[in-house]
């Protein structure tokens, strides 16, 4: 509404004749509200769906609008199309009171109000009554402060240490002020106001940055003080869960951008408790706050991560260092506020698509300030029993801060207590035994007796009979015919060897692709699911017991392992060709699709030597792509590649990997993170491994034999480099927590120089003779990585 002198003009919503145009029609542009015209009108004032105005000269208040609760004040509950008076003996104010004029008769209006559906006068009697309140001449001393470059442009401008009291009251006056901090940094529009609603904040996010940076400052402590005060004491403080308008909740937006609130000194007294604020506001306004975040650039977006993360580090450090008994509560308190405040932008930025990487959320000093596996524990008693008084937040709570080597550690810490578990009853079973010979003994590990010529068959045949608690056991391979103790080593081999196997061709069950040189499943094998299921067992068992295997998929296996869908990026992984044209089809700007690129709703695909017409939808065949569809047919073919196809042969698999590494720890990883877990990674650091070499007997870092050994291995290939890891691991890949968790162990060995050097897999432990001559450590060493399967005892 927009008033005037001499009248009214409203526009907007009327459906309920609340415009007082005499009519329910919605208006645009301004409409002059026709009784009112030519009447000097002073305050206007708009309840849900009516409207009252005041004019002085008669002291008359006219309504319009709904009035079918009373609230336009004329006597009965009809609504209004224009302006109607209200019903009352008013009298205006003209300075003069007449005599003859009873005072209890009449009326002298101050002030007006309109509520949802209620109106309220605020009189006087005529010989006691002032001017009324004229809301066209605004008293400054009633107005608020906003932050603006003139007036931080004025606090700034007096000297450190002299500071007037009057500036004082007008910083105090401004910070403790929801509604000062909600006016200010506004983006001003003629178009559309400051565009603020439920989608909108209409705050300039960068002024906000700009000014609160201007103003605090290093040289002007007193103005920082003075706001962290007014912050701490005032405005924080008086926050509540439930809001009265949008714009109520702008200052939540524009508050991070202070540096005072990045300051650990203030962490506990303003940012946690603003943080609480938050988490407490109801679901309407955190919705609408929530919508705010999801259209910030991610630098303003990252800043409020950065903000909480360092506040959690800050409360964990305070942990470790010690918190008194009586001050624990509180603690925790202090922690669940920061943690909760990110999970909530956790899940605003998973709902926008990942506004900023979710690498941005890990919190890498976890590992360093907690514990992560009593963390773990708590955690999963927590689970089990409910939240407990004297045990603290756990970090578990909230894995989105967790980064690949936590994870791993969580993981790892889970397959640990099953086994522990299935190893307890494999031994309570064994004791019952001793009194009821009709029970078997049980062992505490799960074996694998295998032939390295038949070690597919020997493996499901021994996999097919194992039942579900078995696969939580630790995993011990014996080799027909070795004498080897499995310490780790034999079972690395074994993944080594058996996945070779089952992804040889001549089983066709995978399909290899020449350009990306990855392998996804094929349609046309005619193994049974079983292989399938088996393949699956064996990736978990890998998993479980903390072994990298070689698989050669692509990150969508991974994704689907987690539930999560392949997209375009995959099939471009998997068939760059193919998706550089699924591409190409999305960007075409022209129209003329159909007769360009000439597709339906169809692939073609070869089997053994023919070729083979599918729809990927329903009538695919008589269904053109077009620019209307073109993004429904990518996203066909690719779940057509990824999903459809393939449908049995992945449940099988699925189904395997899971019955040994399924669990609520293992959806905490990203696809990639997995995908290491599983693969191990290539970012090879050979000086880090070098310097993370630990050296037996007689040996040590300035031997002459070790320095003539890392002279020789560092000039050697890559490839012989990785042959060295998997002569000496078990694996050419290195562990997801890279080459820091490698390490390598070199002792001196009483053979001569004739002797090779011996790997100990299990232990990644070296026997290195004492050679004396580079290119004699040279070839040995060569010829030993060039024949390094199979174990006997050393």
């Amino acid at each position: 509404m927009m008033k005037m002198e001499g009248g009214v003009f409203t526009f907007g919503a009327g459906g309920y004749g609340q415009l007082g145009h005499n009519s329910t029609s919605h208006e645009i542009n301004p409409r002059k509200v026709f009784e009112l015209m030519g009447s000097i009108v002073t305050q206007v004032a708009c309840g849900r769906q009516h409207t009252s105005a005041f004019v002085p000269s008669s002291g008359r208040i006219y309504s319009f609008g709904l009035g079918g609760n009373g609230q336009l004040g004329t006597g009965s509950t009809s609504n209004r199309k224009s302006p109607f008076t209200v019903k009352g003996n008013w009298f205006s104010y003209n300075g003069q009171c007449p005599q003859d004029i009873d005072s209890e008769d009449y009326f002298c209006v101050k002030r007006i109000f309109s509520g949802g559906d209620q109106s309220f006068s605020h009189y006087s009697s005529p010989q006691t009554c002032g001017p009324a309140d004229d809301f066209r001449c605004p008293d400054p001393s009633k107005q608020i402060w906003t932050v603006n470059e003139a007036l931080i442009q004025k606090w700034l401008s007096y000297p450190s240490g002299r500071f007037p009291v009057e500036i004082a009251n007008e910083i105090d006056g401004t910070f403790s002020s929801s509604g000062c901090l909600n006016g200010s940094f506004l983006a001003i529009s003629n178009d559309d106001h400051y565009r603020t609603g439920t989608k909108f904040s209409g705050v300039d996010m960068n002024a906000a940055r700009l000014l609160f940076h201007k103003l605090i400052q290093p040289d002007h402590p007193q103005i920082s003080q003075q706001v962290a005060a007014s912050l701490e004491k005032n405005l924080i403080p008086k926050l509540t869960s439930s809001l009265p308008d949008v714009e109520a909740l702008r200052f939540y937006l524009t508050l991070p951008e202070c540096p005072l609130m990045s300051d650990s000194n203030n962490f506990t007294t303003i940012a946690i408790p603003f943080g609480t604020a938050l988490v407490n506001l109801e679901k309407a306004p955190l919705k609408v706050l929530e919508n705010w975040w999801s259209v910030l650039e991610p630098p303003l977006f990252l800043k409020i991560v950065e903000l909480f993360k360092e506040v959690v580090v800050h409360l964990l450090k305070l942990y470790k260092i010690g918190i008194p008994p009586s001050e624990r509560r509180i603690f925790n308190s202090f922690l669940h506020t920061a943690l909760k405040v990110l999970e909530i932008l956790h899940r605003v930025n998973e709902k926008t698509g990942q506004l900023i990487q979710y690498d941005k959320f890990y919190i890498h000093e976890v590992q360093e300030l907690i514990d992560i596996r009593n963390d773990y524990i708590n955690w999963v008693q927590q689970q089990a029993y409910g939240v407990l008084a004297d045990i603290p937040v756990t970090i578990c709570t909230y894995p989105f801060v967790f980064d690949a080597q936590a994870k791993t550690t969580l993981l790892q810490t889970d397959a640990v207590l099953q086994m522990q578990m299935a190893i307890d009853q494999a031994h309570r079973q064994n004791v019952s035994s001793l009194f009821l010979p009709v029970i078997e003994s049980v062992n505490p590990c799960l074996i694998l007796v295998v032939r390295r010529e038949n070690i597919v068959g020997d493996a499901m045949e021994v996999l097919r009979k194992t039942k579900n608690i078995d696969y939580k056991k630790p995993l011990k391979v014996i080799f027909v015919g070795e004498d080897a103790v499995d310490a780790g080593g034999v079972r690395k081999e074994f993944f080594l060897l058996i996945m070779r196997e089952l992804l040889d061709p001549k089983y066709g069950m995978f399909q290899y692709y020449e350009d990306s040189r990855l392998i996804w499943f094929s349609d046309k094998t005619f193994e049974d699911s079983d292989l399938f299921h088996l393949i699956g067992v064996i990736c978990g068992l890998a998993i479980y017991n903390f072994t990298i295997v070689d698989l050669h998929f692509p990150l969508a296996l991974y994704k689907k392992l987690l539930k999560r869908k392949p997209s375009l990026d995959d099939l471009k992984e998997l068939m760059p060709e193919v998706g550089r044209s699924m591409q190409q089809l999305l960007d075409y700007p022209e129209d003329d699709i159909e007769e360009t690129f000439c597709l339906n709703f169809t692939i073609t695909v070869e089997n053994f030597g023919a070729t083979e017409v599918k729809e990927l939808i329903v009538n695919g065949a008589d269904t053109a792509v077009n620019k209307q569809n073109r993004q429904e047919f990518v996203d066909a073919y690719v779940d057509y590649i990824f999903n459809k196809s393939v449908a049995s042969l992945f449940d099988a698999f699925h189904a395997g990997f899971h019955k040994v590494c399924g669990g609520k720890v293992l959806l905490l990883f990203q696809p990639n993170e997995l995908q290491a877990m599983v693969i191990g990674n290539t970012n090879y650091d050979w000086k880090e491994l070098e310097k993370n070499t630990e050296y037996k007997g007689e040996y040590w870092a300035e031997h002459p034999t070790i320095k003539i050994f890392w002279e020789v291995f560092h000039e050697l290939p890559l490839e012989k480099k990785k042959q060295f890891l998997l002569f000496l691991t078990g694996s050419d890949r290195i562990p997801i927590l890279g080459m820091k968790s490698l390490k390598l162990v070199i002792q001196s060995t009483g053979g001569g120089e004739s002797y090779l050097p011996v790997s100990h897999t299990c232990f990644n432990l070296l026997d290195l003779p004492k050679y004396t001559e580079k290119e004699t450590l040279r070839c040995k060493l060569i010829q030993a990585i060039d024949h390094n399967e199979g174990f006997s005892l050393i």
